[in-house]
């Protein structure tokens, strides 16, 4: 087989030449006269220029969480530990409640999602004030 051997194995799709007559009329759907309705016009599309203002406004990236930071739920912290157990982020690190980032333990922060009822030793950790009242009324404390 060769090239002019080949052919297609579906029906060639004609195209709808509009604006030359017909039901379409003169001005085939464009509107009138202006940039809009000239062939082969080219508009720059809008959203480029929305994208390239963002950074130029007040608290751009303002609200984006720190990535060195994992996160621990009071929650986790019941299942996962006996009462008076003393939590640090290494210790986090060996029960694979956090992982490595960059290769370096992280900073850990304690949020309140969750019940606790055993007493805990936080040190080291960073904790959300619901997290903290949670703790402290399960008879823990933080450090």
């Amino acid at each position: 087989m060769e090239l002019h051997q080949l052919k297609p194995t579906h029906k060639n799709k004609k195209i709808k030449r509009v604006g030359r007559g017909g039901k379409r009329g003169n001005f085939s759907g464009r509107g009138t006269k202006g940039q809009n309705s000239r062939a082969g016009r080219k508009l720059a599309p809008v959203i480029r220029e929305l994208i390239k203002r963002y950074p130029k406004l007040r608290g751009y990236r303002a609200q984006i969480a720190p990535k060195d930071t994992a996160v621990v739920n009071v929650g986790a912290l019941e299942k996962n530990f006996n009462a008076g157990d003393v939590i640090k982020p290494a210790v986090l690190l060996e029960k694979k409640l956090v992982r490595r980032i960059k290769g370096k333990t992280p900073k850990v922060k304690v949020l309140g999602k969750g019940d606790i009822t055993k007493s805990l030793v936080i040190e080291n950790c960073s904790v959300s004030k619901q997290a903290k009242e949670k703790i402290e009324k399960a008879s823990g404390t933080v450090k």
